[in-house]
Order: C-alpha cells, then structure tokens, then sequence
C-alpha cells in the first residue's frame, strides 16, 4: 500500500488529485471547530457528560465530534447518508424511480438530484427538532424564536455544505468524497479514545500489568482489523460459461467468466439500521427527560443501551444484544434481498447466453443463485455480528467506553480499500504503454483521452 502511494505521488495529475483532497478535509475539520451562533457551550458539555449511556456515541464518531461540540457541521453527513438509503430503497419500491436508475448516466444524475433535496429537508428537519428540543433545555443563550431560526440556518447549510465538499472531492479528488468525509470524522476521535484506553489500563500500572494491558489491546486490534479486511475483501465466485455462436465468417462468445459475490454482500447498512433503531428510543428520551427511572419503560430502556450489555452483575441486560444481532442478521437479508435480484442476473445471462456450468438457465439458476446468496448473507452477517461485538464485550467486562467500534472500523477498512483500489486504476491507466506512444516508453503522465 505504501508503494502504492509513492508511485502515486509521483504522477502529477494524482499528486493534484490527493492534495486537492487534503486541502477539502482541512476545511471538514476547521469547520467542525467553529461553534454554532447563539449556543451555550457549557450546557451543550454538561449534557453530553450527563448521558451514563452510549446512545450519542453512534453521532460521536460519525460526526468527528462535531455534535457533541456542537459546532456548524453538527450534523455531519448522517442526513446525506439516510437519503441515500431511502432513496435506494424507494428506487425499488417506486417504479419512476427504477426507471431512472435503469437510464444510466442520465437517470443516476436525477436521482442524485432528488437525493440532494432529500438531504436538505432531512437536515432542516433534524435541526430543528434540536434547536427546539435543547433550546428549551438551556442549549440557547437566549431562546426565541431568532436564535432558533439561526440555528436552524446554520445547522442546515453546515450539513448541505459538507455534501457539496463529498462531491466535489469525488470530482476532483480521489475516492468517493462522502465516504473520505466520514473517514476523516471518524479517524479525528481515534486519539482521544486511544488516551481514554492508556488513562484507563496503562496509565499508573505497574510496569508488567500496563505492558500486559497495551500488549492485550494492539493483539486485539490487529486482530479485528484483519478479520475486517478479510471479511471485506472475501468474495464467492460463480462460473459462468457463454456459449458460442458463429455471425458470418467470425465465432463469438465461448469465453469463461465468473459472478464475484462479496461475503459481506450488504456492507456496513445492517448495523447501522440495527444500531440506530436500539438507540433512537434512548436519545428520544433523553432529549425529553425521561428513562431514568425505575419502571418498566426504564428497564426496557436500560436493556436497548448497549452499556450495559455484556455486564457481569446484570445479565438479564444482555437479551437487548440478542435482539441486536436478529435485527443485524434481518437488515442483512433485507438489504441484500433489494439490492440483489436473483432473477435478473438470471434473465440477463439467459440473453447473452450465459449459463452455469451444471445449472440450466432459467428457474435453476434464480434458485442455485438464491440458495448461494443466502448462505453468504448469513457468513457475512455473523462477520459483522463478531466484529461489532467484541467493543461491547470488552466495555461490558473491563469497561472500555470508546466511541471507535465495531461499525467505525468496517466503515475505515472499506473506505481505504476502495480508495487504494481507484487510486491504483488511475495509476495503471496513466502507465499504460500503447500505440500512441511514439517513443516506446512508459506514459507516466499520459492522460489517453481523460
């Protein structure tokens, strides 16, 4: 990987491309620095401080700590990101909206357009529950109804402006720019979880126990991190054979090739849907006031914040962890059973005369397909259950509260997966050596059309 970067530094439109998107993040960060008008900082902390739960760690990493500091990108890029899974879902379930998905380059420029609009609303809607919400409960200095149409305002175009920085970096930098955009949130809050680890296990020990105690904690994140690259990167393959046929005097078809099906088919969204639907009902309640008590609302509560799953001294906790990994495995066949049509790859092999060797075309292969799919959803969903359960295991038995999880690690593994991956199809397409070099040599800055 880090030769990969150096010969990428060393072709002059990619250099450009990296430092164009450096400079795009500087920005991400300075801007998650800047404190919204009209806030009290001092409430803002006391009440993140106040949480015993986990319930605002899911917004700590995902915003870089914008929200907690409650700054002008508060809102990060969650409201971009949920547009985006709603409007993939509707594009299934609303026939327009797989029209224009189906129309190419045209119809997936109005579906961005559409899910632009959808970001807006979500955001201006988002703010405004907390500048109202909190803003009664002393985040405002002065609360009318200026300081909240400010807030509102600025919460907004916080959000909005950080869509625009994920696309032009998509544009002109490298990689896909929302995703870089929360790569580098989530990375900014690594430090700080990293010293909570050293305060709470290292620091003050004895000289044996604190290298027992960091020697534990990099085998477990080694560990983790490569069981994530592995779960990333697995993939089952399909044999698919075309058959020959003969135009004129030329044969064609008759060539190999095969159907890459990723392990983990629905990536990182059956944790996030689970994760939020838990927690979602705890920041409700935090918002209002209520969940501390110690009736069966309370409990219920108490059993849905991850805190205390894995808890020694209270088990009966724990069943909300069951209930997270059925909703994890569910989300995982949802998702997958809507972004994955069976049928079609079916139908479109059949056209092009394809077929799997073994299998005849038509309803045998939907069926074969279907049967692989979802063994391979449910190996994926167990990778993820393992991964994102390890952080509650260790926060339930030793009480390592960090905001970097299970779902923060998937999410930097495939970000700079992918982002190596585009960088590395740059770099083989600017040294491709072909006919329109005169010379014979390597075109290290040779454009070919781009």
């Amino acid at each position: 990987m880090l030769q990969s970067v150096r010969r990428a530094f060393q072709i002059e439109d990619i250099r450009r491309r990296i430092l164009y998107t450096f400079a795009m993040l500087i920005v991400v960060r300075l801007g998650s620095q800047l404190p919204t008008p009209g806030v009290d900082p001092t409430f803002i902390q006391e009440f993140f401080e106040s949480q015993t739960g986990d319930a605002f760690n899911f917004f700590e990493a995902f915003t870089g700590g914008s929200f907690t500091n409650f700054s002008v990108f508060a809102l990060s890029i969650t409201p971009y990101i949920t547009s985006s899974i709603i409007m993939q879902l509707l594009s299934i379930a609303i026939p327009k909206l797989e029209e224009m998905r189906k129309e190419g380059e045209e119809g997936r420029k109005k579906i961005a357009a559409i899910t632009r609009y959808v970001t807006v609303g979500l955001a201006l809607i988002e703010s405004t529950a907390l500048a109202v919400g909190l803003g009664r409960q002393g985040l405002l200095e002065d609360y009318n109804f200026v300081n909240c149409a400010i807030v509102v305002c600025t919460l907004t175009a916080g959000s909005a402006f950080l869509m625009w920085i994920g696309e032009r970096i998509t544009e002109n930098g490298v990689g896909n720019g929302i995703s870089i955009v929360l790569l580098i949130n989530i990375l900014s809050r690594v430090p700080s979880d990293f010293t909570t680890l050293y305060e709470q296990f290292i620091a003050g020990k004895k000289i044996a126990q604190a290298g027992l105690a960091a020697a534990v904690i990099l085998i477990v994140l080694l560990v983790v991190t490569v069981f994530v690259v592995i779960l990333q990167s697995g993939e089952r393959r399909i044999a698919v054979q075309y058959s020959k046929k003969v135009q004129g005097r030329k044969m064609y078809g008759g060539q190999s090739t095969h159907i890459p099906l990723r392990v983990n088919t629905a990536g990182v969204i059956p944790v996030i849907f689970s994760s939020s639907l838990m927690q979602t009902p705890i920041v409700i309640a935090s918002f209002v006031g209520a969940g501390d008590g110690t009736g069966i609302g309370s409990q219920i509560l108490a059993g849905m914040n991850s805190n205390n799953w894995c808890d020694p001294d209270r088990p009966i906790y724990s069943i909300g962890l069951v209930v997270y990994i059925l909703l994890t495995i569910f989300f995982a066949y949802f998702y997958t059973s809507i972004t994955f049509n069976p049928m079609e790859i079916a139908n479109n092999m059949k056209k092009s005369g394809g077929f799997i060797p073994g299998i005849r075309p038509g309803k045998p292969t939907v069926e074969y397909l279907q049967k692989i799919l979802n063994y391979i959803i449910f190996i994926g969903a167990c990778g993820l259950i393992i991964v994102q359960v390890i952080p509650y295991f260790f926060n339930g038995v030793f009480g390592a509260n960090v905001s970097f999880g299970g779902t923060s690690l998937i999410i930097i593994v495939g970000v700079v997966l992918d982002t190596i991956k585009k960088i590395e199809s740059q770099m083989l397409v600017r040294n491709y050596t072909g006919f329109l070099n005169n010379k014979g040599s390597n075109m290290t800055n040779s454009f070919l059309g781009y």
